[in-house]
């Protein structure tokens, strides 16, 4: 099994390199969704071993149809994070009426595969009303993988869609699994015939700056150990 982190920053993916895991999905803002990082922030983890690090290309929060003013930026953020390192970028447009947007995908898609990256469809996906119809022009565009909980709130809910998924896609696209994914449910989740596992090893303490600043959060190393375990 393919074991994919979300990581806000360095310390996470020196995580993922102590324990050998194989990727990291970099951003910001994981409250939201995930944000773009900031160069600085990718090339660091970029310099990191072994690990992949895959940039979330998303300049702001709330849903996934953007201008062609936001195009533009997304644009400059895959050459940036290119540039930076990377070795992939993760992204997803859709349309008003939550499709994907199968244009501007495209465009950012063979943007990104000139410069030689892998390329994941996020989890817009799981806003698209028609699955099977969105998985497919995923497929006919060419994205390395989609990470989805299935349509659901977790991907332990998402099991049922999340297998006919992995048999739909039928090795043409990795289905990657996120959301909820813990060392309790990660083998259950696997077995549906997902490619990877996506999750976080993050933990909120109890600590909040003052001023609207925040509140912190540290490294679940044990978690992390936890479920490569289950695998072994």
């Amino acid at each position: 099994m393919i074991f994919e982190i979300c990581a806000d920053g360095l310390e996470a993916v020196l995580l993922a390199e102590k324990h050998k895991v194989k990727r990291v999905e970099l951003c910001t803002a994981l409250s939201v969704g995930g944000l773009t990082p900031s160069i600085g922030m990718i090339e660091e983890c970029c310099a990191v071993g072994e690990v992949e690090v895959h940039v979330m290309i998303r300049h702001k929060e709330g849903n996934f149809v953007y201008s062609t003013e936001d195009i533009q930026i997304m644009e400059n953020d895959i050459i940036a994070a290119a540039e930076a390192g990377a070795k992939g970028v993760v992204f997803g447009c859709l349309n008003s009426n939550n499709d994907v947007d199968v244009k501007q995908n495209k465009l950012l898609f063979k943007l990104a595969k000139s410069l030689d990256l892998e390329v994941t469809f996020h989890r817009a996906f799981d806003f698209c009303p028609d699955y099977s119809k969105s998985l497919q022009e995923l497929i006919d565009i060419g994205f390395d993988r989609v990470l989805s909980s299935g349509q659901k709130s977790t991907a332990e809910k998402g099991i049922s869609k999340l297998k006919t998924m992995t048999e739909k896609a039928s090795g043409r696209i990795q289905i990657m699994a996120g959301s909820g994914v813990n060392e309790n449910n990660a083998k259950q989740i696997a077995s549906c015939g997902v490619d990877a596992l996506h999750f976080t090893i993050h933990h909120k303490t109890d600590q909040t700056n003052d001023l609207g600043m925040g509140s912190e959060s540290k490294m679940n190393e044990s978690k992390l150990r936890s479920i490569i375990e289950l695998f072994n």
